[in-house]
Order: C-alpha cells, then structure tokens, then sequence
C-alpha cells in the first residue's frame, strides 16, 4: 500500500515563499522558424503553443533516451523560452544548434536576462493576484515577468516565475521547493539521468509530455513503439527513505541483488514537519514493485517506502498505458 507523506501538512502548512532556482536555466530560441525548429526536435508540439499555455516537453537522442526535459512556453513576440536543469544547458544548447541548419531559428543561453523563481503556496497566488493562471500549464503575465502555474504537490498551488522581477514572499530554502517539484512527481531530467529513460519511464505520456499525433523528432519510433507495442514495462513512483537518494542512484531488491530494479530520477531532504530522511521519485520496474522490498544503493541498503504519487500509473506491463 501506498504511503501518505502530507501526514502533518496542509496546503497552507506546506512548504511557502519565493526560491531562487539556481538549479535551473533557460534556453531561447528566435526567429521565424524556432515553434517548427523546436516542433521537429521534442516531444511536444510547439506549433500550436501559444502565449497563454506552457508545455512539458523532452529532448530525446535517436534510441529515445531523453538527453533533457523542459518546460516550454512562448512570449508574445514569439520567442519560444525553455527552461531545463542547469547542469544540462550548455551541452542541450549546442546538440540543438548543430540540427538548426538552415532554419530562421537562433538559439542562446538567456538564463543571464531571466531569473527562474519557484513560486508556492496562498501567498504567491494572492500576489500574483490577476496574473495567476488558474490550471496546471497556464501562462500569465505581470509586470516583467511571466508565470506558469505548475502541477499541484501535495494539495498545494506551485508556479515557475522568469523575470526579473523579486516577489515581497518569504523566503522559501531551495531544498524546500526542490521537495515541492518531487511531490509532484513530475520528473526532471539532470546530467546524473541523461539517457537513462524513454519518456513514459518518467511518466511523460501521462503527464501530456508526449504527444503521440506530432510529426517525428529524434526518438519518436523508439516511443511510439514503446507506448502502442506493449513495451512499458517500467514507470515512477514516489518512495521515502532514510538514506541519503541522489538522482542517478540504484534500487535493488534483495530477490535479484545482481541487477538493479530502478534508478532515483529525483530526490530531496523531506521539509520540516514530515519524517526527516528523504523523498525520492523512483524509476522501478513494475514487476519488482509488489516485493515492497526495495532498497536504496544496494540489496541491503535503506529501505524504500512507497507514497502516493498525485496521478495515476497503469501498473500493467503489457497495456498501452
């Protein structure tokens, strides 16, 4: 049975303020052709994006491997802006420009020119008052900055915020946040995880980070296969632990100690006024998660135990999920 780590936390004990999201960049793409350049390179259509909506979306190598995963929305003069983790930019930002070509599409590292601020909780919606978007993936827009409303975590309201702009909230420690994004079990992609998963392993075909009817981009056939042939055989899930999970680390179970089950896709000190320890989201084999017995870093090492994840995962190998 799943867990429930909100024991003691309510939306409006949860976690609050503004967060500095040095962990983060933001990539920009110009010119006439960047919504087609970016439609024929992720997995989500950037096409039909328009100033109101943001996007998840991943970056795949040609075996469908995600190299990155962004959050991509368009301003209104049309730039198209990513924001992806920031160990990864540099090398994203120069295996995309080798495929621009000929393309009208000029791509920069803009993470200097716009400041990514976590915004959470009560405060920030009263705040942001008529510039917060109401649903999951709305975009909004304030005085110099825009904000897109992130997946809820935990019952609690999240928003990306690029500007320049500093919010008067309190101030909200890194970790805190990173906790937030965790809880919401939507993955993201760091250099210690680069190609280590096709999209639904991460749950992206659950969490409209994959659209299925776009035209192709590298990978596609590897995920279309992978989704309608029965080939998901591994998804994500949230799990405690005592031990200290770092994205990229192991999980064994003791049954099959020679090979690992899974792997952390993201991880967090747990905030204050839950089980101090660790949550981590958890790429695991579905066949391995009715043992309940799974283990951080080796067959032996800290035990995880699973929580519930805010959306629904298909536990069937052989479903089209």
């Amino acid at each position: 049975m799943a867990g429930d780590d909100n024991r003691h936390m309510t939306p409006t004990t949860l976690p609050h303020g503004v967060a500095e999201l040095a962990d983060w960049g933001v990539i920009r793409a110009r010119g006439a052709d960047a919504a087609a350049f970016l439609h024929g390179q992720l997995t989500s259509d950037t096409l039909a994006l328009d100033p109101t909506q943001a996007r998840l979306a991943g970056y795949c190598s040609a075996k469908g491997r995600l190299l990155a995963s962004f959050v991509v929305w368009k301003e209104t003069g049309g730039d198209v802006l990513l924001a992806c983790s920031a160990d990864l930019l540099a090398p994203t930002l120069k295996r995309l420009r080798m495929f621009v070509l000929r393309a009208k599409c000029v791509l920069s590292d803009a993470s200097e020119e716009i400041t990514l601020r976590g915004l959470a909780g009560p405060m920030a919606t009263a705040w942001l008052a008529g510039s917060a978007p109401g649903t999951a993936w709305e975009r909004g827009e304030g005085d110099g900055f825009s904000v897109i409303r992130q997946p809820d975590a935990a019952g609690g309201t999240r928003y990306l915020c690029a500007g320049n702009v500093t919010p008067p909230l309190p101030p909200l420690p890194p970790e805190d946040w990173r906790w937030l994004e965790v809880r919401s079990g939507l993955a993201r992609i760091e250099l210690a995880t680069v190609e280590q998963f096709v999209p639904q392993m991460v749950n992206y075909d659950l969490l409209a980070g994959v659209d299925f009817h776009k035209g192709c981009y590298p990978g596609q056939e590897v995920v279309a296969r992978s989704q309608y042939r029965g080939g998901i055989k591994r998804r994500s899930f949230l799990f405690e632990t005592d031990g200290t999970a770092r994205a990229g680390d192991d999980v064994f179970q003791p049954d099959d100690a020679a090979q690992p089950a899974g792997k952390v896709v993201n991880a967090a000190l747990q905030p204050p006024g839950l089980d101090r320890g660790r949550l981590a989201l958890v790429e695991v084999k579905l066949a391995a998660l009715s043992s309940d017995r799974l283990h951080l870093g080796s067959a032996d090492g800290p035990l995880l135990r699973r929580v519930d994840l805010p959306y629904d995962v298909p536990l069937d190998p052989v479903g089209t999920a």
